[in-house]
Formats: C-alpha cells, structure tokens, sequence
C-alpha cells in the first residue's frame, strides 16, 4: 500500500450491527433520536430498521376508541402508510419518517392532515395514492398492532424504544441530538448498556432549567 492510500473506517460488525428502532411519528422525542441514530447509521453502516409504536393506543382511556377503529387517526394512520412502504422497501419507511418527522417537528406542520400526508408523499417519491391504498388496506393495522405488542411484551411502555442484540432499551432520549464523534460516543454508552444485560436503568435528572431548554428544543 502506497503512503496515499488509507484505509477505509471499519464498519460496526456483530450483533449491534442492526437496531430495531420503534417509533411513534408523533414523538418529539423518537424524532430527536431518530436524527442521532441517522447520523451513527451514515459513520459506523449499521442497519436500522424502522418498527412501529402508538401512544395512541398506549394512552387510551377506557371506553375511548382504539385508533384502529377511527377512520383516520393522526400517528396510527401515518404508521398505516409507511406499513404499506416498508412492504416494499425499508428504505421508503425510511425517508417517510423522515419526512413527516421533519414536518412535524422541525417546521411545525401537520402531516397527520390527509392533505399534507399526500403532498409528503409525493416530496418522496411516490403517488398519493399510496394513502388511499394503505387505509384500504385493514392488514396494515395488524402490522403495526404486532409491532407495538412487541414493545408491550417486552415491558416498554414509550419511544424512542431500541431492540439490539437481543436485548431491549427504552431511550435515548434526547432533545440536542449529538453527531460526528459526539453521536459515537453516546453510542458506545448506548451498546455499552445492551451488552450488559442486568445494568437496568442509568437517567440524569432534570433540574429547572433542564425543564425549560426541553420545552424551548421541541418547539418547531
């Protein structure tokens, strides 16, 4: 090898190679996460693949429709859509999250109206139709009921929820999401967590001021 020439950055190998990143797309929080993870996804290859989550559902009051049952129903029906997607492609999943991610969270908009949900899938590529075809279709209800039951078995209750490695995590949660070697590093804590499996709980308490940058973050 001619002085030149470099080496190439090794890619993440092993079992922490693919995360299981359960979303609910009206989070605030699973968004901020999913620009973290975006981010270590671009430097380390890992794989990510997109599962769903309704805190609709989770925070349903007795004697409340489920979301299923609704005609339209704000996150359930956008993971409607992008259960249709990822039939096709994760990688559609993919750039609808981060569409209507971006939408709703960073510019204030509302792609959980029909209207703006058609648009958006237009911005990625596909017809509008994809909407009607995907609420036609009553299996992508049970798609994402299995995806959310998954979490609900296995003691979650919220997003951003990870599966890596066999086991499961709740968080990071996050509202400044770190990149470049910061986004490294709370990866190495996040995987450091997973490989060890009796470690339960690590949380850094919310002062005041905590309180107030979190709300002034998550405004769009």
């Amino acid at each position: 090898m001619s002085s030149g020439q470099q080496l190439d950055e090794p890619k993440e190998q092993g079992p922490m190679s693919t995360v299981d990143f359960h979303f609910d797309p009206m989070c605030p929080f699973a968004y901020q996460t999913s620009i973290w993870i975006r981010d270590v996804r671009s430097q380390l290859g890992i794989t990510v693949d997109w599962r769903f989550f309704s805190l609709e559902e989770i925070n349903r009051e007795e004697g409340k429709k489920h979301p299923w049952e609704r005609d339209w129903s704000y996150g359930w029906s956008l993971m409607r859509i992008g259960a249709l997607l990822r039939r096709t492609d994760m990688s559609l999943l993919d750039r609808w999250y981060a569409a209507i991610g971006h939408e709703l969270h960073d510019l204030g908009g509302k792609p959980h109206d029909p209207g703006v949900a058609r648009r958006l899938l237009g911005d990625i590529g596909v017809g509008g139709s994809v909407l009607d075809a995907a609420l036609a279709d009553p299996t992508t209800h049970d798609e994402i009921r299995v995806d959310h039951q998954r979490v609900v078995d296995a003691g979650g209750f919220g997003v951003p929820t990870l599966f890596m490695g066999g086991q499961y995590l709740f968080g990071p949660v996050l509202v400044d999401p770190p990149t470049g070697p910061d986004a490294l590093k709370l990866w190495g804590v996040v995987t450091g967590m997973a490989e060890l499996p009796h470690v339960y709980e690590l949380q850094r308490p919310k002062s005041p001021a905590d309180a107030d940058l979190i709300a002034q973050s998550l405004r769009p």
